[in-house]
């Protein structure tokens, strides 16, 4: 049943051969990968308004210049983003960039700040869009979370049936969502130019503002540059990519950055000109849709396009987690399991542990994930300032041809990410200050599980001058119920097994059952020893594993090897097996983590 529910989910496994059939072409990749950076033109501008409503809608001509900073920014992103793509063409972004040339600690830093900045993305971008559902609906605000948790599983399902089939059905909502801008962009700027808006609406560029400090500019670009969060995924994802990846993903990345670009410059432009205030209850990208169009279809159709797309922003950490947890596993920081691809040839592993911790980020926040956007931001900061600077390092280490100007691209980056990372932290420190927990805790457990990788490592590797302590027999300990063709056919395949000592292990409950079962026994299997396990507080799994630590012991001073041989029987309903082996079940689920033990199931199947 549970196979059966898996493949309607799911689907039907892929063979590793058709693992070029899910790589992703450019229009695909595009939709699925540039979703996170794509959405955050929805709160992006509204960010900087919202400072500068502090000292006064006069303040707001301010949000042009900071939006051109912002621009600056965006534009060292892309170009340093594009150098690292054909640099590092195997995937990994600011996590591989930052451990080759800033050494294994920074990239650490990158890595554990991306992983977490993913988690993040899912959960914050599933609340937002929910919040903008249920503002529509406000009846449906009392299940904000459990709403969230369906789209987040909705989307881990999604993901785990393959890159292409998601990116297939994602595509069109993105696409929808920014044909949708620019409807609403152009006839905005239509409508100024043809006088239907006024201009009395905003104060004129240039205008003095009492009371307005460089600090709070600089709060304001801070905060404007959240619409910057996104541009790595395409420089984790290289290998998600049709030959040749490198080109593709570097177009990619270039059409993301010209698309962000016009629309986060048509956004804020038109919010000045309307002279539109952040408000609590109605979005920026409301009014000004509300200023062009009125309350018509159009204006719907934005507002539905918006929270569409601030929901599949997530997918965007569907994407990347994955990809930047193999390149962490490849180097033995996180476990191995995160390399292994799933049946529809996608990293599952990375891509269910995605879904578990957005899952219980919404739980613990109950699904009001808004006062988490800063830590958002920051955590894509740190790595956007480590990866520009390990580019820089890069470039005046090997001094490659036209190495001047791309340092230049570089130090740009890197100082205006440092500048904006260090604002995070002074003005909103409040908010921020648990990534100064949470990132060491991070790094501790990357060293931690490679210590234990190259420990493990080291002793497997045969190289070592230590010998290998030969096996000189085998201890085979068989738990029996009853003298039955079960136990007659796991006897049978522990004989099978060659030479050794074979203990047949009766737990009873009574004196006078035990007794008797020895009397049985001895007729029946005179040549087999039995051990009988007297429990007078009626376990089976407490004596019976007690015995079995004390044979473990005796023998691996001996080198002898334990095998513990579990009688099964199969009936020919699969349910029914429920019924008749709790026993059997409860054992091996028991010693299943016990070490230097072999459990083994013999199964006898019935015909009726």
């Amino acid at each position: 049943m549970l196979s059966s529910i898996k493949r309607f989910l799911i689907g039907r496994p892929l063979k590793s051969t058709e693992l070029g059939e899910q790589k992703l072409n450019k229009t695909k990749a595009l939709a699925i990968l540039s979703s996170d950076a794509l959405s955050s033109v929805a709160y992006g501008p509204e960010q900087i308004l919202i400072v500068l409503m502090t000292v006064g809608a006069a303040a707001y001509w301010y949000s042009i210049p900071i939006a051109v900073g912002v621009l600056v920014l965006l534009l060292a992103l892309i170009l340093s983003y594009r150098q690292i793509i054909f640099s590092y063409p195997h995937g990994g972004g600011a996590y591989v960039v930052s451990k080759r040339n800033l050494g294994m600690y920074p990239g650490l830093v990158a890595g554990g700040s991306l992983l977490v900045d993913y988690i993040l993305t899912v959960a914050v971008s599933v609340s937002a869009g929910t919040d903008a559902i249920t503002s529509a609906f406000p009846e449906l605000h009392a299940y904000n979370l459990p709403i969230s948790i369906v789209f987040v599983l909705c989307l881990t399902v999604l993901n785990l049936r393959g890159v292409t089939e998601s990116a297939t059905i994602l595509a069109y909502p993105v696409y929808l969502f920014v044909l949708a801008l620019f409807i609403l962009i152009g006839v905005g700027i239509f409508n100024i130019a043809t006088g239907h808006a006024s201009p009395e609406l905003h104060t004129p560029i240039g205008t003095p503002v009492a009371g307005l400090s460089l600090f709070l500019l600089l709060r304001a670009f801070a905060s404007g540059s959240s619409a910057l969060t996104g541009v790595e995924a395409i420089s984790n994802a290289i290998p998600n990519f049709k030959d040749p990846a490198p080109n593709n993903a570097a177009r990619t990345l270039v059409a993301m950055g010209s698309l962000l670009a016009m629309l986060f410059s048509g956004i804020v432009f038109l919010a000045y000109y309307y002279g539109v205030s952040p408000s609590e209850q109605v979005t920026v990208v409301s009014q000004i849709a509300e200023h062009t169009f009125g309350r018509n279809v159009f204006y719907y159709f934005i507002q539905g396009t918006t929270a569409l797309i601030l929901i599949l922003a997530a997918n965007t950490g569907y994407s990347a987690f994955p990809l930047l947890a193999v390149n962490l596993a490849k180097d033995k920081f996180i476990p191995r399991m995160f390399t292994v691809r799933g049946d529809r040839l996608g990293y599952s592993n990375g891509i269910i542990i995605l879904g578990f911790f957005s899952i219980l980020l919404l739980l613990a926040f109950e699904g009001k994930t808004e006062h988490l956007i800063p830590l958002y931001a920051v955590g894509v900061f740190i790595p956007f300032t480590l990866s520009q600077t390990g580019m820089m390092v890069k470039w005046i280490r090997e001094k490659p041809e036209g190495w001047i100007v791309k340092l230049i691209i570089n130090t740009t980056g890197a100082c205006i990410s440092f500048i904006v990372t260090m604002i995070f932290f002074f003005t909103k420190f409040a908010q921020v200050w648990t990534v100064l927990i949470f990132l060491p805790l991070i790094i501790w457990i990357f060293t931690r599980i490679h210590k234990h990788y190259e420990a493990v490592a080291d002793q497997l590797r045969i190289t070592t001058c230590e010998p290998v302590k030969p096996i000189e027999g085998n201890v085979i300990i068989l738990p029996v119920a009853g003298i039955t063709h079960v136990v007659e056919n796991s006897l049978n395949y522990a004989k099978s097994l060659g030479a050794g000592q074979i203990i047949a292990v009766y737990v009873p409950f009574e004196r006078e059952d035990e007794a008797a079962f020895q009397e049985k026994w001895k007729k029946w299997q005179p040549d087999i020893r039995l051990v009988t396990l007297h429990s007078p507080y009626r376990s089976i799994i407490q004596p019976l594993t007690k015995f079995i630590d004390t044979v473990q012991r005796k023998a691996s001073e001996s080198h002898y090897q334990v095998t513990v041989v579990i009688p099964q029987f199969i009936p020919k309903k699969g349910w029914h097996n429920f019924l008749h082996n709790q026993s059997s079940l409860l054992i091996r689920a028991h010693l299943l983590y016990r070490r230097d033990v072999i459990i083994t199931t013999v199964p006898y199947h019935l015909k009726k």
